[in-house]
């Protein structure tokens, strides 16, 4: 394959852009300087501000992945901030990475990180500015490679696929080591893809042949394609070296080291699908941890374990319990075994539980297994540990939703104000949108209006009462999102359209796109999904089964 080793000249980049990331990169502890001679050239990138991107786990630890093999350098971008846009733009400078300030098209491979699907219009922003070509058919063998991993990758790369040579189905710690090495092995992207094809979890969009009829009517694997991509998932966590590299005040997490605990959840909630696509749950082993939080604690005292459910991890007493530690969580389930935990987290402010629904009904729909006395006992506990703010997430337009389930959100809301008059209570409300691979796959959103009514009666009826505030998701991008979960290889159209048309609904007017037919029907058992390809784990019977269930 082609190795490219020219990096940025000072005349080539602009000082004000220059001295920006200069400035980012003093600031950083950890931050890999590699020589690039005979290397593998790799640009992580996050499709989302620096700030966002370096709050993200995952990203860190491909990072440090790729970054621990001495035959690869792997550097960084991210999306630039609107007036570094504009400056790049006056400057006719070409996007170019942190570490080096070499241009994304002298790299080799060009990895990109996607955890929400609303960060895609940024994906091709950023191979705009970079001067690449945006669709895998119209670049060639000079241009870099183009892959793309995270959890949108798992669930349904189709809106993002003709943009993507290579997309990674599943955990990326085994899978992406195997395509180096056939990338190394490899003289051409044809015998690239001969090579790339038999590992487990990669897909090669130009493989695939997808015919039409309104839906899906056909789908054809092409040059000996498997007809199924298989999800790939670590079996052991505790085995890998996955972790955080780099630490910053510059994030979300500011000056905080984050060590994963567990991944995977127990409970499987029917909307979530971090909850069906990350199974089954794995648990890192208790030593490790201590092993992670004694390296973390060269460079910082503040550690943030990231779990989905942290209440399950069953050595998290024992974790909490290390001197020394400032430890942070983000949210917790409501019982009274995670209220215990608020107790020895020491100068935490904010606690997270997630009821989601108002009413024990609507809550058995979902499948949240918690019950208004859960609710209750843990909001009393933990507001009796003196903390300042209680935060409830709530989702509004969920399947069989009514009026008497969002009094139900009002009424939880007035019941745990009247608990205790310390500390705030916010309420975070946010839009159901439907996931592939969950039970509510084939459910469509509710009707835009109608979330704006429910939200404004929360609204209403809360804001005379001291100490409790309201917070919700703005719509328009919630149902933005529910076309790139829910759509296919079409939508790639309105992708490239929102370069020129930021508004997504006028891109869907500009490309032809109806993005009703994604978003707001309900779909049969019989039609072709666009991720029907992919094997999760969990068969479309199951997943029926389960949608029959909640609609009982």
């Amino acid at each position: 394959m082609v190795n490219r080793d020219d990096v940025c000249t000072g005349d080539d980049v602009s000082r004000k852009l220059r001295e920006k990331i200069d400035n980012l990169l003093s600031k950083e502890k950890g931050t890999v300087f590699k020589e690039p001679g005979g290397k593998i050239s790799v640009c992580l990138i996050y499709p989302n501000t620096y700030h966002v991107g370096m709050s993200n786990l995952g990203f860190q630890g491909i990072y440090t992945l790729l970054n621990n093999r001495s035959d690869t350098v792997c550097e960084r971008a991210f999306l630039p901030d609107e007036e570094d846009i504009s400056e790049y733009i006056r400057a006719d400078t070409k996007l170019f990475s942190l570490e080096s300030k070499r241009p994304l098209n002298n790299f080799d491979i060009l990895a990109f990180s996607v955890s929400f699907e609303n960060d895609y219009p940024n994906v091709l922003k950023i191979l705009e500015l970079a001067n690449i070509p945006l669709r895998s058919s119209d670049r060639n063998q000079l241009h870099p490679l183009l892959i793309i991993g995270g959890v949108c990758a798992f669930f349904n790369p189709e809106p993002m696929a003709d943009f993507f040579d290579t997309c990674f189905v599943g955990e990326a710690e085994e899978m992406l080591n195997e395509f180096i090495d056939a990338y190394k092995q490899s003289e051409s992207k044809k015998s690239l893809y001969e090579k790339a094809v038999s590992i487990e979890g990669t897909y090669i969009p130009e493989f695939y042949e997808i015919s039409y009829n309104n839906s899906i009517s056909g789908r054809r694997a092409l040059h000996g394609a498997p007809e199924k991509i298989k999800r790939r998932y670590l079996k052991d966590i505790s085995a890998y070296r996955f972790r955080q590299s780099i630490i910053t005040p510059e994030t979300e997490f500011s000056d905080m080291y984050l060590i994963e605990a567990m991944r995977g959840c127990p409970w499987k909630c029917r909307f979530c699908v971090a909850g069906h696509i990350y199974n089954p749950p794995r648990k890192k082993d208790v030593a490790v941890i201590k092993k992670e939080i004694n390296e973390a604690l060269k460079y910082t005292e503040k550690v943030g374990l990231v779990s989905p459910s942290l209440t399950d991890y069953p050595y998290v007493k024992d974790v909490f319990n290390i001197d020394g530690v400032n430890f942070s969580i983000t949210s917790l389930r409501a019982s009274p075994k995670s209220a215990e935990l608020v107790g020895l987290l020491k100068r935490h402010k904010s606690i997270s539980i997630a009821p989601e629904a108002g009413t024990e009904r609507l809550r058995k729909v979902i499948d949240k297994k918690i019950t208004e006395d859960d609710i209750l006992e843990t909001s009393r506990l933990i507001l009796s540990e003196g903390i300042e703010n209680l935060r409830l997430y709530f989702m509004i337009g969920l399947p069989s939703e009514t009026d008497e389930d969002v009094n139900g959100i009002i009424n939880l809301a007035k019941k745990i104000r009247a608990i205790s008059r310390k500390g705030i209570i916010t309420l975070t409300l946010s839009t159901f949108v439907p996931k592939p691979f969950t039970p509510f796959q084939w459910h469509g959103m509710e009707k835009i209006e109608v979330v704006k009514s429910r939200i404004k009666t929360i609204k209403k009826a809360l804001l005379p009462i001291k100490g409790i505030r309201v917070f919700h998701d703005v719509l328009k991008h919630a149902y933005m999102q529910g076309l790139f979960s829910m759509g296919d290889r079409r939508v790639s159209r309105v992708l490239e359209a929102m370069l020129k048309i930021s508004d997504w609904k006028r891109a869907c007017i500009e490309t032809g796109s109806n993005p009703d037919f994604y978003v707001m029907r309900n779909k049969d058992h019989s039609e072709n999904l666009p991720w029907d390809f992919i094997d999760s784990g969990i068969t479309r019977e199951r997943l029926w089964e389960e949608y029959q269930n909640a609609l009982l």
